[in-house]
C-alpha cells in the first residue's frame, strides 16, 4: 500500500519548491504514528471541523501521506545503507591499493634504474596524489611492466604482480563509481523523502490547528490534535532534577 502510495504523490512531491522542504524534527516512525493516529481521532469531529472552514478532503488524504512518506522513508533508508557499504568497501580496498601501487614503483624505480627513458615514465606515473590517479597509475604499472619485463625478472618480481595491478585498477574504478553514485543516489532519495515529510506535515498542521481551535476549552478532545511526542519531552524538561547531595551531609 505504501509503494501505491508513494507512486501515487511522488509527481506532487517533485513540485514542492526547494526552500519549502522541511527535515523530520523527530523520528519519522514517530511521525508516521502520530499522523496515522491524528486521521481516526478526528473522524468523529467532521461536522465539528468543516464547520469552521476545514476541507475535509485533507484528512481524507492524510492516510495516502504517510504511506508515501513511509515509502519514502524505506527507499531513503536502503539506498544510505548501500551507499555507506560502499563506502566501507572503497575505503579497505583503496588502502590495498595505494600499497600495491607503491610497492611496484618501488620495484620499478629499482629494476629500471639503468633505463633513463623507463624511469622517467615512472617518475610521470608516480605523479599525482588522487585515488582516480592511483587508479590509473596501477593500470599504467601494468602496461609499461608487462612491456617492459626483462629488467623486472632480473630483480625477481613476480609477473603475476602486473596482472593484479591491472585487475586492482579495473576493481577500484568500478568500486569508486558505486560510492561516487551512491553519494549521490542518497541525496536524492533524502530529499524525496524530506518532500515526503513536507507534504505531510502541511495536512498535519491544517488538521491541528483547526482542532486546537475548535477545541480549545475541551481539553479531552484537543489532547487527539496535539504531539504526544512533544508533550513527553516537555513533561521530561519539566521533571526536576535531583537535588545534589550535600557535601556536609552525614553518610550511612
Amino acid at each position: 500500500m505504501s509503494t501505491q502510495d508513494y507512486e501515487i504523490k511522488l509527481a506532487q512531491l517533485l513540485t514542492i519548491p526547494l526552500q519549502q522542504i522541511k527535515p523530520p524534527v523527530m523520528p519519522v516512525d514517530v511521525y508516521l504514528q502520530e499522523a496515522e493516529n491524528l486521521y481516526y481521532w478526528c473522524q468523529d469531529d467532521d461536522a465539528a471541523l468543516t464547520g469552521v472552514g476545514l476541507d475535509w478532503g485533507i484528512v481524507v488524504d492524510l492516510p495516502v501521506r504517510a504511506g508515501a512518506l513511509r515509502e519514502a522513508q524505506s527507499i531513503w533508508f536502503k539506498q544510505r545503507f548501500s551507499q555507506e557499504e560502499a563506502v566501507k568497501e572503497w575505503l579497505a580496498a583503496s588502502e590495498a591499493g595505494y600499497d600495491l601501487r607503491d610497492q611496484l614503483l618501488h620495484s620499478f624505480r629499482y629494476a629500471y634504474r639503468n633505463h633513463p627513458d623507463l624511469l622517467s615514465r615512472v617518475s610521470s606515473i608516480a605523479d599525482g596524489d588522487s585515488h582516480v590517479d592511483m587508479i590509473q597509475d596501477l593500470n599504467d604499472i601494468a602496461v609499461l611492466g608487462q612491456a617492459n619485463l626483462d629488467p623486472l625478472i632480473s630483480i625477481n618480481l613476480d609477473p603475476a604482480q602486473l596482472q593484479k595491478a591491472a585487475d586492482t585498477a579495473a576493481y577500484l574504478s568500478d568500486l569508486l563509481a558505486r560510492a561516487n553514485l551512491g553519494r549521490e543516489d542518497n541525496t536524492r532519495t533524502r530529499v524525496i523523502r524530506d518532500r515526503a515529510y513536507t507534504h505531510l506535515k502541511a495536512a498535519v498542521d491544517e488538521v491541528r490547528a483547526c482542532g486546537q481551535y475548535v477545541f480549545w476549552r475541551d481539553d479531552v478532545r484537543m489532547r487527539g490534535y496535539t504531539s504526544q511526542y512533544y508533550r513527553r519531552a516537555n513533561t521530561r524538561s519539566k521533571t526536576p532534577a535531583p537535588e545534589a547531595e550535600s557535601a556536609t551531609e552525614t553518610r550511612s
